[in-house]
């Protein structure tokens, strides 16, 4: 096995991890910001992690985009619907939504509320999560598969 294989396995399989990850702390915010819960150590460091699972998903992702035979700079990579979308339109939008979940979890440490902090999660983890499943959706691969580029 290659190593653009086991990268492109380990990416496709770590996507679960950071899913799972941002949605149960999506739940959370939104239980905790619309119940009026306080923030505890837990939301922090469930958010924490979330975060980190989604930045090393992008190492990951970056480290299979230079391996990626389908990632192609040339005269065709913008005419080629494939090429465009594995070369520019993917790594964008991902780090994109890295960036979303990131400013998230930078409001909630800054946030002195409680529901101030579990908002700045459900609303911007939110939005990232909506940003990777479109990211995901368009790359015409099976959404639950183990795959990749």
């Amino acid at each position: 096995m290659s190593a653009y294989e086991i990268l492109r396995y380990l990416h496709s399989f770590v996507r679960f991890i950071v899913l799972a990850l941002v949605l149960v702390a999506i739940i959370q915010s939104l239980v905790g910001w619309l119940g009026h819960k306080t923030y505890s150590k837990g939301n922090r460091k469930l958010n924490l992690f979330a975060m980190i699972s989604a930045h090393t998903q992008l190492l990951i992702g970056l480290a299979l985009y230079f391996l990626s035979p389908f990632v192609q700079f040339g005269g065709n990579t913008m005419k080629d619907a494939t090429t465009r979308y594995w070369t520019v339109e993917h790594i964008a939008m991902m780090i994109f939504a890295l960036i979303l979940i990131t400013i998230g979890h930078s409001r909630s440490k800054k946030a002195v509320v409680p529901e101030d902090k579990h908002r700045a999660i459900a609303i911007f983890y939110l939005l990232a999560v909506v940003v990777i499943v479109v990211a995901i959706l368009q790359s015409h691969r099976p959404f639950l598969g183990v795959t990749g580029l």
